[in-house]
């Protein structure tokens, strides 16, 4: 079995994860100074979302240069003293990689732009003449995910296709230059020690031929994405395919794992599982986000809905996941921590990867953040009428009773987004010194989520009899797992659970399992016992 079947991966956003020098942005140093708390989590791995040179107009997604590193970030010495550590700490690192799009500001696009109609340097892009009389119109109907048009004319008459923002023109990867230059990426990074990639948009690099009309419902239901003319096209899996061979046989350097043993995550927005299932086919990704668990309601029927379909391909890795930079956070998309909590133990129960997002661990709650303030282009795009994803990036708490609560040495009118007022408790020592906070449960969930492993992550759990419709009982081997997702509190005694209780999301009795409860049994007698891991 290989590491990543059942790891527990922990996304870092750096800019808001700890500050080294004061500047009121997080930094690849503070990551690195950082790193024990994942450690003392129970993390197997950790993936950096972007730390190359940025405009940021998508925080950090819109990048100028793929083999360097922000200023504000730190330094290419920086990134291999994080490397070295956390590769001494045993965590797999993993980091973003972003080929569907670049900035405007890098220089293949200005050189683009200075070329002209008809170019070879053009040729990296698609650009396109417009509709209409005069070429006024846009080459089609598609629309941006951050809202409006797709598709942004320049001075000379043409357009240009961006599925996000207008500072983020969409690559042409029917360009075999464009091919090589991000070969000799993923080269440039498996030099520097990183153990895998965690590949953005996956579903969308190639866009249909002759680039047709997306008709209406563009973005409105994720379950039809794939059938966009631009996501989820047949032309992807040959290239990933490229890309999987290179993982397999490119040298590691010392520290890193062996090629073999490396780890290659797709972003793919594609719900469809039979769909999805074709990015990890064997010789292609080994793993593809669930985002149809993340999107799930807090209903039994649903969650089992999902949980089983993620399960449709025999032998298919399956990953889970609550929470990331791009997503509501749980205890605000499910309404109370209670629920998020319930559903962090549901979600570390199943066989399979879970990724965890920086500050799920702490139970953060959405932030809302000041007009003034915010970063996401969501914001303009939307004509003001979405807030966008920044109340999820606010800087985490650390320490003290009071803004910056630990993150940075500057005043709090300086960090990188601003932090509410009422997060005292919330911090890491707070809830280090509470038996019974978030941190502590996440620590003690992953801790016997190691000592009682999925006998094969990559099969089902084995569902239970329970009563009613609101409550979801399974098994993975010597773990048990019964979630109350209802509103009325239900009789163990209905459930009749193998094995005696070692944890729960919310205080338990003997008698009943309460609302919006998860509850954890070892069940001793299961042919599965503990099982020493030799990750830790």
């Amino acid at each position: 079995m290989s590491w990543w079947q059942d790891m527990v991966c922990y996304e870092i956003y750096p800019r808001a994860f700890a500050d080294s020098d004061g500047d009121g942005v997080g930094d690849l140093s503070g990551v690195t100074a950082r790193l024990d708390h994942l450690k003392d989590l129970g993390a197997d791995a950790v993936w950096i979302t972007p730390f190359y040179p940025s405009p940021l107009a998508d925080g950090g997604y819109d990048i100028a240069d793929y083999k360097g590193v922000a200023e504000d970030l730190g330094t290419a010495s920086d990134v291999d003293e994080l490397t070295a550590r956390a590769h001494e700490l045993g965590l797999k690192l993993i980091v973003d990689l972003v080929p569907n799009h670049t900035s405007d500001r890098h220089p293949w696009f200005e050189e683009a732009l200075a070329a002209g109609p008809g170019s070879a340097e053009r040729e990296r892009y698609l650009f396109r003449p417009g509709r209409g009389a005069d070429g006024e119109l846009p080459p089609n109907d598609w629309q941006s995910a951050f809202g409006g048009p797709a598709w942004t004319r320049v001075p000379d008459g043409e357009w240009y296709c961006h599925l996000h923002a207008a500072e983020q023109p969409d690559l042409n990867w029917r360009s075999r230059k464009v091919r090589d230059a991000f070969t000799g990426v993923l080269r440039h990074w498996l030099d520097r020690g990183v153990d895998g990639f965690r590949v953005d948009v996956a579903h969308a690099l190639f866009k249909a031929e002759g680039l047709p009309d997306a008709g209406p419902g563009q973005h409105t239901d994720p379950w039809r994405n794939h059938l966009m003319p631009y996501y989820d096209q047949d032309e992807l899996h040959p290239l990933y395919r490229e890309w999987r061979a290179l993982l397999d046989t490119h040298p590691a350097p010392p520290g890193a794992v062996a090629p073999e043993d490396r780890v290659m995550v797709a972003e793919s927005a594609v719900f469809d599982p039979a769909r999805l299932a074709r990015y990890i086919r064997p010789d292609e990704m080994h793993q593809a986000f669930n985002f149809a668990f993340l999107e799930a309601d807090w209903n039994a029927a649903e969650l089992r809905r999902v949980v089983d379909g993620s399960f449709a391909v025999p032998g298919a890795a399956v990953t889970w996941l609550l929470s990331s930079h791009d997503a509501v956070r749980p205890v605000t998309r499910y309404g109370s921590l209670r629920r998020a909590r319930a559903a962090a133990l549901l979600m570390l129960a199943l066989p399979g990867s879970a990724y965890l997002y920086q500050g799920e661990e702490l139970g953060l709650p959405q932030a809302e953040i000041p007009v003034d303030r915010i970063r996401d282009p969501l914001w303009e795009r939307s004509g003001h009428t979405e807030r966008g994803r920044d109340g999820a990036r606010v800087p985490l708490p650390w320490s003290g009773e009071e803004a910056p609560y630990g993150f940075t040495k500057a005043p709090p009118s300086r960090t990188w987004l601003p932090q509410p007022g009422d997060w005292a408790a919330l911090t890491v020592d707070a809830q280090l010194r509470d038996p019974d906070s978030t941190l502590r449960l996440y620590r003690e969930a992953l801790r016997l989520r190691r000592a009682h492993p999925a006998p094969d992550p990559a099969a089902p759990p084995t569902w239970l009899s329970a009563p009613g419709d609101d409550v979801l009982a399974f098994r993975r081997g010597a773990l048990v797992c019964a979630v109350n997702v209802g509103s009325t509190p239900v009789p163990l005694t209905s459930l009749a659970l193998p094995g005696h209780p070692v944890l729960g999301s919310a205080p338990l009795d003997d008698a009943v399992l309460p609302a919006d409860t998860a509850l954890w049994l070892i069940d001793p007698l299961s042919s599965e016992g503990p099982a020493d891991d030799p990750r830790h």
